[in-house]
């Protein structure tokens, strides 16, 4: 016994070093199982309730969030409206809300202009308004624009922005049966979990599915299969490869989690039809730069832009603030209420006194959110605040006209723009701005003025400016086609943000097809989708020998991603004129033809499909009548939607170029002096403007016609001193002028083609 005991005692550190052996080996081998490396990638839908098992704080704080109720079916529990025969009368059109036993119904005026009696199948929305939905026999969901104020508890109208008071015929878009308002195309993909809009362009019907009818966990964190498998497989790690197998969205940093929110929290246009949780959005999307009518020059909002280009704006997206730092990720409610939620970064004793903000402690002028988060109100009664987070300026609005927190709620006669920035410099001082802002240079190059180019250019070079303010400043420096800004367009096309990339290649024009390849083929192979198809396309009209044989590959694939862009998008007309015109400038007319006769077919009332159908007839030996009747159809459209929008020079441009095409000389050059009055500094316009005065001099004979011509040349010198165009025509027309017949051999001014 004794010798046995000594046996084991001699031996148990070698049986204790095999265990730990063995135990070490079995670790090492459960951290190498792991799963194919695209195991994420395959991962489907599994539903929320599958989450709630083991994230059961998590459920309970999203159910009842905006989330939650973002979409449900029209039941007791969650339609909020009165539906007790109430009848709501608007400019002569009565719709009545009503029951049918267990369901909801309305009867309004339809698509034929007849009132009908439909059955409201779903809710949208919860506060401060709900919405209701029809779903019609062609699968299309139609959003009524009577809704309910939750507030209020009434019925109430929501008009388009810029329609207040008039009333929408049944063949508007934006009647409630029109596309402006279809639930497939325009509001599903942010409201319900794995959206697919199954659209079939054969049939022009939907068949529209989700996993889930409203924004659950999977819509944020992506399909939860891998998820579950990797939390039942009795491991001790998280796999190797894909980590919890779902979106990192808590990772130090912050872009995951902002672009995951992105997709729906941002005024944007898809590129592709899938989308990953994490940082992929440019891959799938393109924010909307800050154009007019969207945000005011300084990047304030204007229209609905969803925060995430606001945000962009911001300091504290420069600094990695994220989304969750404010908001709870699953209530969505701030994480605490009042100034106490800035109060997590900004010391109070610094920022929430009087001596920061002075105004009276506990009053809107106290308040971070009043003066650096103002308030925009849409759809009527939905206010939404501004995430770019800014310093308030009341001198730009006197600058400029922009709006300015403090006359949010100082509105007296003598509480003017100017009466409030005296009051800020006061406090602060001269130097308190955060100067040079790019405001005057964003309002100077939508304006097209001359000093709009070095104000671009120096807001594009300054490396404090955002990201999405560069991208903007760029496109708008596309206007003007001179040597130092088309350097700055090139400098551009190295950022490391694919926002000012994008705009880049959008924007710059090389002379030259070898210098189109030598400066945009580089960028055929960039790391997101969005630039790529933008390369590809500018590339487009460019023949095969122009490009080595990678490049022309590369060329190729961009381009099938721009046409499984356009295919995402296939219920829309403009989808077909982008398909249209690349067929076109490759050489195919008859297919251009055949996708602009699908445009005008889907969009009847859109500017646009004739104009591009008649060119393409005219170079193809179409039918003359056939393209006469085309242009005629087209100006109608054109002169109404000048009037819709008469501050939108481009659509006075392309009004007077369609009026040359027409022999129209005295009503082409009309529109395009309103083009050069709204925007002076554009070059093209300018430039149409002269020729359309040589034809009409030419036609009528009248000198006044000739001198102004001229005028706009010498102006065209001015814009664009190294440009030979304006030297060019002036001389042949002085010489013109001097001939025996003072006429010009020259044709028309050809219209520029449907994409350019």
């Amino acid at each position: 016994m004794p010798g046995q005991t000594t046996f084991f005692l001699r031996r148990w550190p070698i049986l204790l070093g095999l265990l730990m052996i063995a135990i070490g080996a079995g670790v090492w081998a459960d951290y190498r199982r792991a799963a194919p490396p695209d195991a994420m990638a395959k991962a489907t839908y599994v539903g929320g309730q599958a989450c709630v098992e083991c994230h059961q704080t998590e459920h309970q704080a999203w159910a009842g969030s905006h989330h939650d109720l973002a979409m449900e079916l029209a039941t007791d529990e969650s339609v909020l409206g009165d539906f007790d025969d109430f009848t709501f009368e608007r400019l002569g059109v009565t719709t009545r809300f009503f029951r049918d036993g267990d369901r909801y119904m309305v009867n309004t005026e339809g698509p034929d202009g007849e009132h009908h009696d439909y059955h409201v199948k779903y809710t949208f929305g919860y506060e401060p308004l709900q919405q209701y939905m029809v779903e019609f026999p062609d699968g299309r969901v139609q959003v009524l624009r009577v809704s309910w104020d939750t507030a209020k508890k009434e019925w109430f109208y929501v008009p388009p922005p810029d329609v207040t008071e008039e009333r929408l015929l049944p063949d508007d878009p934006l009647h409630w049966t029109g596309v402006a308002q279809n639930w497939n195309t325009t509001c599903a993909e942010c409201h319900s979990t794995n959206l697919q809009k199954n659209y079939d362009l054969a049939t022009d019907t939907y068949h529209t599915t989700f996993s889930e009818i409203d924004v659950s966990c999977e819509e944020c964190h992506g399909p939860g299969s891998l998820h579950i498998a990797l939390a039942n497989r009795n491991s001790l790690f998280w796999d190797r490869n894909h980590g919890y197998g779902l979106a990192k969205l808590k990772s130090l940093d912050s872009e995951p989690q902002i672009q995951t929110c992105a997709k729906c929290h941002s005024r944007r246009h898809g590129v592709h039809p899938e989308f990953r949780p994490g940082p992929h959005f440019n891959d799938s999307y393109e924010v909307t730069p800050l154009y007019a009518g969207l945000y005011h020059a300084d990047g304030q909002i204007q229209d609905e832009v969803y925060v995430y280009g606001s945000f962009l704006q911001s300091k504290m997206h420069a600094k990695g603030v994220r989304c969750t730092d404010c908001h709870d990720p699953h209530s969505l409610k701030p994480k605490f209420e009042g100034n106490a939620l800035c109060a997590q970064c900004h010391i109070p004793a610094q920022y929430d006194t009087p001596a920061h903000h002075h105004h009276v402690a506990g009053t809107p002028g106290a308040s971070c959110v009043e003066c650096h988060m103002p308030e925009t109100t849409y759809m009527v009664v939905d206010p939404r605040r501004d995430h770019s987070i800014r310093i308030p300026r009341p001198d730009l609005s006197v600058q400029l006209g922009t709006p300015n927190a403090c006359n949010k709620c100082h509105v007296k006669p003598d509480e003017d723009a100017q009466w409030a920035a005296d009051a800020v410099e006061k406090w602060y001082g001269p130097n308190r701005r955060d100067d040079p802002h790019w405001a005057p240079a964003i309002a100077a190059g939508r304006a097209g003025e001359p000093e709009g180019e070095p104000l671009l250019t120096a807001a594009v070079r300054r490396e404090t400016t955002p990201a999405i303010v560069q991208a903007t400043a760029v496109e708008l420096l596309g206007q003007y086609n001179t040597p130092s800004s088309n350097a700055v367009k090139e400098q551009a096309l190295e950022s490391f943000s694919p926002l000012v990339r994008l705009a880049a290649v959008r924007s710059i024009s090389p002379e030259t097809a070898a210098g189109m390849v030598e400066t945009l083929a580089p960028l055929l192979t960039d790391p997101v989708r969005s630039v790529r198809i933008e390369a590809a396309r500018r590339l487009a009209p460019l023949p095969e020998q122009a490009f080595t044989s990678q490049q022309f590959l590369d060329r190729k694939a961009g381009l099938e991603e721009f046409r499984t862009e356009q295919r995402m998008h296939s219920e829309r007309a403009a989808a077909h004129n982008n398909l249209g015109e690349l067929a076109r400038v490759q050489g195919d007319p008859k297919t251009a033809a055949r996708e602009f006769r699908i445009a005008m077919k889907l969009e009847p009332w859109l500017a646009g499909p004739r104009r591009y159908l008649a060119e393409v007839l005219s170079s193809s030996g179409g039918d003359p009548a056939e393209i006469r009747r085309l242009y005629d159809e087209e100006i109608p459209l054109l002169e109404r939607d000048t009037e819709l929008a008469p501050g939108n020079a481009a659509l006075w441009y392309e009004l007077g170029r369609l009026r040359v095409v027409t022999g129209q000389y005295g009503p082409a050059v009309e529109a395009f002096r309103q083009a050069c009055e709204l925007a002076p500094g554009d070059y093209r316009f300018r430039l149409m403007l002269a020729l359309g005065l040589e034809r009409l001099h030419e036609q009528t004979g009248e000198r006044r016609h000739f001198d102004e011509a001229v005028e706009s040349l010498r102006k065209l010198e001015e814009l664009n001193p190294d440009s030979p165009d304006a030297k060019g025509i002036l001389q042949r027309m002085i010489q013109t002028r001097r001939g025996q017949d003072g006429r010009s051999t020259r044709p028309d001014p050809e219209p520029e083609s449907a994409g350019e």
